[in-house]
C-alpha cells in the first residue's frame, strides 16, 4: 500500500522534516543565534479557500496574514524585527481588492510595530498569502520548561472564533473574533519577563496545543468550570447542533496564548489571564467536567491534509 500525505497529516510531515534537518527546533518558531541574541523566525501560508471565511473582507485577509505569523513571535516572547510578504493572486482580481489586502497587511504591520521589509508576488487561481515574521529574543519561551504543579492558563476567552465561524449574524463578539483576530504580542513579552515556564499560541485548538507541549511523564488536568463557558455560548452551540466542548477544544483560531507558570509568578502578572488547570504527573491530558466526571481529552484539532 502506498501512503498518501492525507494518511499521516500535517504534524507527521513536520516531524519528518525536523528529523531530517539540522538546526530546526520543534517549537513555534526557528531559533538562530544572531549578534549576541537570537533571531526568531516563522512562516505561515494562508490559502483563500482554506483559511479565510467567505465573509472576511480583503482588508482583514491581509491583516490576518500578519497576525498568524506575529502570534508565533508572541508565543516566544520575541520583539518584532521585520515582516516578509509573498502573495499569489488571480490575474482577474480587482485592483481595488489587491490594494485592500495590502492595506490590511500594512495596517497590521503598524499595529504590531513590525516593518514590511520585502516579499514577492506571483499568479494563482486563488489568493495565497505567505508571510514570514522575524523577531529578536535573548531567552525565548519554550514549550517544555514547565514543572509539576505549575498552573495552566490562557490570555483570554477561547472557543469564540470557533462559534463565530458558524454564525450568520456578524454583529457579535464571536464573529468579531473569527473575522478580525489579533495576536497577543505584548502579552507574550510580559509572560517571558514574569517567568512563564512554557507558552504556545492557540491556532489549531486547545486540545491540539496541549498535546503539542506535553512531555513524557507529565500530564495536564483542565477544569471545565474554569474555562468560563457562558450559558449564551452553550445555547448558541446547541441551536446549531454543535457540541460546545468540541468547539472550545478542537477548532482553534483563537490566537490566545496558552501558558504555564508557577503559582508565585502567576500572582505577579500585570495582564488579564484565566487559569484553566494544572500540570500533573499523570502522563495524560484530562478534563474534569462540571459534573465531576473526568475524561481524557482527545488529540484532535485542525490539521492540513486530513481536516475537512
Amino acid at each position: 500500500m502506498t501512503l498518501k500525505v492525507s494518511d499521516v497529516g500535517e504534524k507527521e510531515l513536520v516531524k519528518y522534516i525536523i528529523s531530517n534537518s539540522k538546526g530546526i527546533t520543534p517549537d513555534d518558531t526557528a531559533i538562530t543565534e544572531f549578534d549576541s541574541t537570537n533571531l526568531i523566525s516563522t512562516t505561515d501560508m494562508l490559502i483563500q479557500s482554506r483559511h479565510f471565511p467567505k465573509n472576511m473582507s480583503y482588508f482583514h485577509m491581509g491583516f490576518k496574514a500578519v497576525t498568524v505569523n506575529v502570534s508565533d513571535l508572541a508565543a516566544m516572547g520575541a520583539e518584532p524585527f521585520g515582516f516578509l510578504l509573498s502573495m499569489a493572486i488571480p490575474k482577474n482580481l480587482r485592483l481595488d481588492d489587491f490594494k485592500e489586502i495590502l492595506n490590511g497587511v500594512l495596517s497590521a504591520c503598524d499595529y504590531y510595530s513590525i516593518p514590511l521589509i520585502g516579499g514577492d508576488t506571483n499568479e494563482a487561481s486563488e489568493i495565497i498569502i505567505s508571510g514570514t515574521a522575524l523577531g529578536l529574543c535573548d531567552e525565548p519561551l519554550m514549550r517544555y520548561d514547565y514543572n509539576l504543579g505549575d498552573v495552566i492558563a490562557v490570555t483570554g476567552d477561547i472557543g469564540l472564533a470557533a462559534l463565530g465561524f458558524e454564525l450568520e449574524d456578524l454583529d457579535n463578539v464571536y464573529s468579531e473574533k473569527a473575522l478580525k483576530p489579533k495576536a497577543r504580542l505584548k502579552e507574550g513579552q510580559i509572560l517571558k519577563k514574569y517567568g512563564a515556564t512554557s507558552a504556545t499560541d492557540i491556532t489549531d485548538g486547545l486540545a491540539s496545543e496541549l498535546y503539542e507541549i506535553k512531555k513524557d511523564d507529565f500530564g495536564f488536568m483542565i477544569h471545565e468550570e474554569l474555562l468560563g463557558i457562558s450559558d449564551e455560548y452553550k445555547q448558541l452551540a446547541n441551536e446549531l447542533d454543535l457540541d460546545y466542548l468540541d468547539l472550545v477544544f478542537h477548532v482553534g483560531e483563537d490566537f490566545e496564548l496558552l501558558f504555564t507558570i508557577s503559582k508565585d509568578n502567576l500572582e505577579k502578572l500585570p495582564i488579564y489571564y484565566k487559569v484553566i488547570g494544572e500540570v500533573t504527573d499523570s502522563d495524560v491530558i484530562e478534563l474534569t467536567l462540571e459534573n465531576g466526571f473526568v475524561e481524557t481529552i482527545k488529540n484532535k484539532g485542525y490539521e492540513h491534509y486530513v481536516s475537512e
